[in-house]
């Protein structure tokens, strides 16, 4: 399939910064690939690794540093020399966790168990958010976009202030999104008149064309409509752009994926599923009428679903999606040609990263890939059936039962024999997983490497050792110790 290129506007890479964030040395060097690939932005958000200060010191990461304000400044730097714009996103209503998560501000959430939304009826929520908007802002010479967030505000109205508030005749959810968005995107623009402000589109789209064009946002925002699937609906997207072009909200953007939106806990990118969502929105783009001004498009690459949920998939496994992703929208098409331009740059035989072999000795573009290869080769192991059925085979379902286990009543032949066989599978695991973990630290914090290794390695290895170690215990029972010298090496 061949479409026209993506038209005129920026390509954003965006930089989720709230888990995995890399050391600023690898950061450097992948600001540099995107440049390379085709990028011409960066969409920056940062969570809880920007600095900020004074009060607001709390917000900084504690698992590891926030970045300092030389790095931060320094990002911009390298950004520049390459031609690329950055523009932060401050989250300013919605997705709000790494803020509301701490006890001294719980009392801004609109509802206590619901750590992502603030309450929009407390001046000090406004406070909050203009002061961080500020830092971030002070901290980005000669910014000209800032994206303050806004989306999945989730149980809005459902806090107390609000229910009374919604009480009154006229009121409406919507209307106490609105009233919220419209206040940040003034008081932005009043601070900072020449600022740009983009927005999360979602809460808009159910929205009537009028109570759009009445929302107060026509002339302030500009909304980035998201769509991540594979197989997403050009028509009801087109559609959508078209309702907000016709309520003056002609100043749009896309926003596309190029990893971390397959599900919230996978390690291993698949390039063709996001190289799809680009062709659907290469089709989008040919669609729409003249009057819809697309600013450019973000190519989105989650870390987390939310500031408190698992690692997606890291940065060097989703590279070569990325490339491939970036020149799809280039050349309006992912053919072979285009391909193979892709796998010639980082040096690999294949686009996904699961089948992929060096092309090259030496050092390539890609930055990071021994850590991609390490992951794909323990992820490979981890999810193989010897690991995964390893309770269920024969030998441990016919004589290390838990009934067996509860009675000490074992064989101690075959039980041994499942003892060698899990330790043998123990130590592979050990061993890919201290080659991962000394790659990894060279490029994520330490705390990086112990997260990914608590979240994916030690949920599959306990059951070897329970069993392992239920084994020993069952061994001391029955076999006599002088007459086990097997049994004293183990």
């Amino acid at each position: 399939m061949t479409f026209s290129p993506w038209p005129k506007g920026k390509k954003l890479v965006h930089l989720d910064l709230k888990g995995a964030p890399p050391r600023i040395e690898y950061l450097h060097k992948l600001i540099e690939l995107f440049s390379h690939l085709g990028a011409d932005g960066l969409l920056v958000e940062y969570e809880d690794m920007f600095p900020y200060g004074g009060e607001l010191n709390v917000l900084q990461a504690t698992a590891h540093p926030a970045y300092s304000r030389e790095e931060v400044l320094s990002i911009q730097d390298v950004a520049k020399s390459r031609g690329l714009e950055v523009i932060p996103l401050v989250q300013t209503f919605g997705h709000m966790e790494f803020v509301l998560k701490h006890r001294s501000l719980q009392g801004l959430r609109e509802l206590a168990h619901c750590l992502g939304t603030l309450n929009p009826h407390k001046e000090e929520g406004v406070k909050l958010v203009m002061e961080m908007l500020r830092q971030v802002v002070q901290l980005h010479p000669g910014l000209h976009t800032l994206h303050i967030g806004a989306d999945e505000v989730y149980l809005l109205g459902e806090g107390e202030e609000s229910k009374l508030w919604l009480a009154s005749p006229g009121h409406t959810v919507e209307q106490l999104f609105l009233g919220h968005v419209s206040r940040v995107a003034k008081a932005v623009k009043e601070a900072w008149p020449h600022l740009n402000i983009i927005m999360w589109d979602d809460i808009l789209r159910g929205m009537s064309h009028d109570t759009l064009k009445a929302s107060g946002l026509v002339g302030l925002v500009q909304p980035m409509l998201w769509d991540y699937n594979p197989a997403l609906n050009v028509d009801e997207t087109v559609s959508l752009l078209e309702k907000y072009c016709s309520a003056d909200l002609s100043e749009l953007w896309a926003a596309s994926s190029f990893k971390g939106s397959t599900s919230v806990y996978t390690n291993v990118t698949s390039t063709q599923r996001h190289v799809d969502n680009h062709l659907q929105w290469l089709k989008v783009a040919a669609s729409i009428s003249p009057g819809i001004k697309l600013q450019g498009i973000a190519l989105t690459g989650w870390q987390r679903y939310d500031h408190m949920s698992v690692l997606c998939e890291l940065m060097p496994l989703a590279l070569p999606s990325l490339a491939a992703c970036l020149q799809t929208l280039i050349h309006g098409q992912f053919s072979p040609e285009v391909q193979s331009s892709v796998t010639e740059c980082l040096g690999i035989s294949s686009v996904e990263v699961e089948a992929m072999e060096r092309t090259s000795a030496g050092e390539s573009l890609f930055a990071g890939r021994r850590l991609a290869e390490l992951i794909v080769e323990l992820t490979s192991l981890l999810n193989s059936d010897d690991i995964r059925n390893f309770e269920n085979g024969m030998y441990v379902r016919g004589w290390f039962t838990p009934y067996h286990q509860q009675r000490k009543m074992v064989n101690p032949l075959i039980t041994m024999q499942i003892q060698n066989a899990a330790t043998q599978l123990l130590t592979m695991l050990e061993q890919k997983v201290e080659a991962m973990r000394e790659e990894m630290v060279r490029l994520y914090p330490d705390s990086t490497a112990q997260e990914w290794i608590e979240q994916h390695v030690s949920p599959v290895v306990a059951p070897l050792q329970r069993i392992n170690e239920s084994i020993t215990a069952c061994l001391l029972e029955v076999v006599p110790q002088n007459d086990s010298p097997s049994l004293a090496q183990q």
